[in-house]
């Protein structure tokens, strides 16, 4: 089991959750956060700390975000997308993204 970043972090990429990860297990892409799922240590002092609500224990998923499991495996690996420890200034147009949904396809591999 481990922890989730769902499509609700895609264009809003704030980093709070960064700060408190004791193993470093989130990787940073363009426009979105990820989890490693063999690093998280599944101590979930992430989840409050997420201001759009973006992480979920694996259990907990919504139904509709399952196809996340698999999206933070595949892009936790990928080339450049590189671990971050430190929190960053979330992008300028951030707020304005933070209660969309359907965001999947703003993703930037």
């Amino acid at each position: 089991m481990t922890h989730v970043v769902s499509e609700s972090c895609i264009r809003c990429k704030y980093t709070d959750c960064v700060d408190v990860c004791p193993v470093d297990c989130f990787r940073e892409g363009p426009n979105m956060l990820v989890i490693e799922p063999d690093e998280c240590i599944d101590c979930a002092v992430c989840i409050p700390e997420c201001p759009v609500n973006a992480i979920y224990a694996e259990e907990d998923l919504p139904a509709d975000q399952l196809n996340f499991i698999k999206i933070n495996l595949e892009l936790s690996t990928q080339a450049g997308w590189k671990s971050i420890t430190k929190r960053k200034p979330a992008p300028a147009d951030a707020d304005d993204w933070k209660d969309k949904t359907g965001k999947l396809s703003e993703l930037v591999r």
